[in-house]
């Protein structure tokens, strides 16, 4: 379904942003809100206090409403979606466990395409992940990685990688059942989403760097990390959604940093930390960044 030019702007416009309490989605909300958008947001519990930021926004009491919401409950976000423009699906589980992770992002993911075709929306953007791009044991530090580039499946399943696996398998199908419903797709890649949180609860990418200011990590590692502030990546989507150009997938990424630089940083404005001096691995040279190219993203504005 083409994207109107002339009915782009927030006001009058109303999104569904799955997952809304979550760190990126409460950014997503948060930004939507602020550009004159109305904002649907789901929520397995609605009520639970974890979710009563979003109601403190500013905007949220004239155009926010939060509805009770299941990925795999499907008349549940029939009902969500119904009535919005356009669909920012981000809730997704973020496990190691495969059971908890492949089953409810595929199924999940399916659900909300299936809807948001019944529902005629104009877009769905689609925030997957790092993990479904750059997961390769054949790809070198020399190599840029782009939005050409998959996971090995093969080789997430042998190192039981199943975040990136479950990743690289929603995202698929988000294509695959969008293709078939006809509907108007368009994915959002980020890499480590870093900043501020609006939401009551410490996610798991804050945890990698929470981690170096308790003193839990006595040691860094010697590896590399791609990152990218949460509010470019919700900034992002609206930019892919309003876009009418916009298509296919978009890496979404800032800084590629090794450890041993992210705790020299952390040192610097926290020198009253036990941050860690240490790599865990000082006998083999030290991992190379990897180069990953946002070009794509930088050229639609």
């Amino acid at each position: 379904m083409p994207v109107d030019a002339s009915s782009l702007s927030g006001q009058g416009q109303t999104i569904c942003v799955t997952g809304a309490g979550g760190f990126i989605a409460s950014w997503m909300v948060k930004l939507l809100l602020d550009k004159g958008y109305t904002v649907r947001g789901t929520a397995r519990n609605p009520a639970d206090p974890k979710n009563s930021h979003l109601r403190e926004l500013e905007g949220a009491e004239e155009r926010l409403t939060l509805c009770k919401a299941d990925l795999l409950d499907y008349e549940s976000l029939k009902e969500a979606i119904q009535g919005c423009d356009g669909v920012f699906h981000t809730a997704s589980p973020v496990t190691d466990d495969p059971e908890e992770m492949v089953e409810p992002a595929v199924n999940g993911t399916k659900n909300v395409i299936i809807a948001a075709a019944e529902a005629k929306v104009r877009r769905v953007v689609f925030t997957s992940s790092i993990g479904a791009v750059y997961m390769d044991p054949n790809k070198g530090p020399d190599v840029v990685i782009d939005e050409s580039c998959w996971s090995d499946l093969e080789f997430c399943k042998n190192t039981e990688n199943w975040y990136c696996y479950g990743k690289a398998v929603a995202e698929q199908a988000a294509w695959d059942m969008a293709k078939e419903k006809g509907v108007d797709l368009v994915v959002v890649n980020p890499v480590l989403v870093l900043g501020p949180l609006l939401q009551p609860t410490v996610n798991a990418s804050i945890v990698h760097i929470l981690k170096y200011l308790t003193g839990s990590a006595k040691t860094y590692a010697n590896s590399v990390q791609a990152y990218v502030h949460v509010r470019d990546v919700a900034l992002a989507h609206i930019l892919v959604f309003e876009t009418p150009s916009a298509s296919g997938r978009y890496l979404c990424s800032e800084s590629v940093l090794h450890r041993g630089e992210v705790v020299e940083i952390l040192a610097k404005f926290f020198p009253e930390y036990p941050i860690p001096t240490k790599c865990s691995d000082e006998k083999n040279p030290r991992k190379q960044p990897y180069k990953f190219s946002n070009q794509k993203l930088r050229d639609l504005g």
